[in-house]
């Protein structure tokens, strides 16, 4: 069942918090991961869920930072994964498949943006290498322990940044057209919501549901790439919208769609502000709600086929 791209009026807004998102749900049992869930509202989702009673596992690319970050946090594991490094996504993945453990929720968190043009080691663009490839290959090797939960949610974080581009199928590596970082950082999170909606498609019938989120502005160690200059205009224009969120209002939106009941039966929408968000208006100029590329099933085929080959990763459903 297909469910609508439409606010369900959750009674939240962009003001609440992750704890207020989780409310009294006790989490006791449930594994989690959270990519970058140390840092910024990954570390705010990370905190929300432990305090729940999950257990969280968080893979970080720098693992003393993400050790001082978490020290205390009992059922909270510490992973390395680079999301840029293949063989570190399939060993990260397999050292959790070996535990045996099912694995109730996958927080595709992590992300990069607006920095210099590089490239990983195939040569694929680093934004949508990290933010997008990185966990397409990381969720289709974590896909039996998805299965095995019997209700399972995957969280992809994305952004309105999605509005900058679509996804460009014939360069998306920049090899022909100039680099623009905003451009690729916009195909990224538009790709991240693209990857929501295939994604839902094929595990509904596994009982494994996927979400896209826009967590709101928030200054956190993502502007790094940015001079101070980009920072105030991007605070400037983000206020166009709506007001900066702190990092506990950030992080609502990925705890509800992780754990809300409104959202059983539900998923493949992109959702903020604690609700399913509206569908943008073709001549928007205010980037609020999600543009119709972001959520066309057909291109959420045509990203997940071309994914498959870019990767060499397929999944088995």
């Amino acid at each position: 069942m297909t469910t609508k791209q439409q606010p369900l009026n959750s009674g939240f807004g962009a003001t609440t918090t992750a704890r207020e998102a989780l409310g009294n749900t006790r989490m006791d049992g449930t594994v989690a991961i959270v990519t970058g869930g140390y840092a910024g509202i990954g570390l705010e989702t990370t905190r929300v869920l432990h305090a729940a009673g999950a257990t969280v596992i968080v893979p970080a690319r720098t693992p003393g930072k993400a050790r001082a970050a978490l020290a205390g946090l009992e059922r909270v594991e510490l992973e390395t994964l680079d999301l840029m490094d293949p063989a570190s996504i399939d060993a990260f993945a397999s050292r959790f498949l070996a535990s045996g453990r099912p694995l109730h929720l996958l927080i595709n968190n992590a992300g990069v943006m607006a920095g210099p043009l590089t490239r990983d080691a195939r040569g694929f663009e680093s934004q949508f290498a990290t933010n997008h490839l990185g966990h397409f290959q990381l969720t289709a090797r974590l896909w039996p322990a998805l299965k095995q939960a019997n209700g399972a949610r995957v969280v992809c974080l994305s952004s309105r940044g999605h509005f900058f581009s679509d996804v460009d199928f014939e360069d998306p590596n920049f090899h022909q057209r100039p680099y623009d970082k905003w451009v690729a950082y916009g195909q990224s999170k538009t790709a991240n919501i693209l990857f929501a909606v295939g994604l839902d498609a094929r595990g509904e019938q596994h009982r494994v549901r996927a979400f896209a989120v826009h967590p709101g502005g928030i200054l956190t160690e993502l502007v790094r790439s940015m001079s101070e200059e980009e920072v105030r205009a991007s605070i400037e224009n983000s206020n166009k919208v709506e007001p900066l969120k702190t990092p506990e209002q950030g992080a609502a939106t990925t705890v509800w769609c992780a754990t809300h009941p409104q959202l059983e039966g539900k998923g493949g929408v992109y959702c903020e502000n604690v609700d399913i968000a509206v569908m943008a208006p073709p001549d928007a100029t205010i980037r609020r709600g999600v543009k119709d590329w972001a959520v066309d099933p057909k291109r959420a085929d045509r990203l997940w086929t071309a994914s498959e080959a870019w990767t060499g990763v397929r999944f088995n459903p």
